[in-house]
């Protein structure tokens, strides 16, 4: 009963944050109420983010181009977790380290994976499987960087095991792969939203 209690008199970023908390070792990199802990890869950009009750919002219309999304902190060897929604035919990424793109395409009517393709390590690598979800519909994804593997489960799936990457899959913000680096998303392809993004630093 306390616990319903809490859970009552919390906003729903509170509420996020906790359940952050809640998981070994994770901590948020999204407050859910504004975009502190993160900078614009271009100053200059248009800034296309807005945030929407505990939502990431990158909402870039016809014939715009956004800017992308940098955290101000670096990491190493990390686990990050988050979920996008994409709508179809909208494109956009996520980066470990700036460097290694994991695609996020809107491409459940395509039906099959490609070097472009949702969770696909951009132009490096074609996940195993076919798990991308309608354009309404929330995805998960999991992804694991130590040293030079990366590991990704998307929508329960693991998709990439292990893989050895070292380079950057384009668009990267340097070529230092073997150092840390930030998490950046993909800001000036297509509209995409992000919510409940977390990290674990690991050794």
């Amino acid at each position: 009963m306390k616990r319903i209690l809490l859970a009552l008199t919390l906003s729903a970023a509170s509420v996020a944050l906790v359940r952050a908390a809640a998981e070994d070792g994770f901590v948020p990199l999204f407050n859910g109420k504004d975009t502190t802990g993160w900078h614009l890869r271009n100053p200059a950009g248009h800034n296309s983010w807005t945030v929407d009750k505990d939502v990431l919002k990158n909402t870039v219309n016809k014939g715009e181009h956004g800017t992308d999304l940098v955290t101000d902190q670096k990491f190493q060897n990390f686990t990050v977790k988050y979920e996008f929604l994409v709508p179809d035919g909208s494109n956009s990424g996520f980066y470990l380290r700036g460097r290694h793109e994991i695609q996020i395409l809107g491409d459940f009517s395509s039906g099959e994976t490609s070097l472009g393709g949702n969770g696909a390590l951009y132009n490096f690598k074609t996940a195993d499987k076919f798990v991308s979800k309608p354009g309404d519909q929330w995805q998960i994804a999991e992804a694991t960087i130590i040293g030079d593997k990366i590991t990704v489960v998307l929508n329960g799936v693991k998709i990439h095991d292990k893989v050895e990457c070292r380079k950057g899959t384009g668009g990267q913000l340097d070529n230092n792969v073997d150092q840390p680096g930030p998490i950046f998303l993909q800001g000036d392809h297509g509209t995409v939203w992000f919510r409940n993004m977390r990290i674990k630093e690991l050794k």
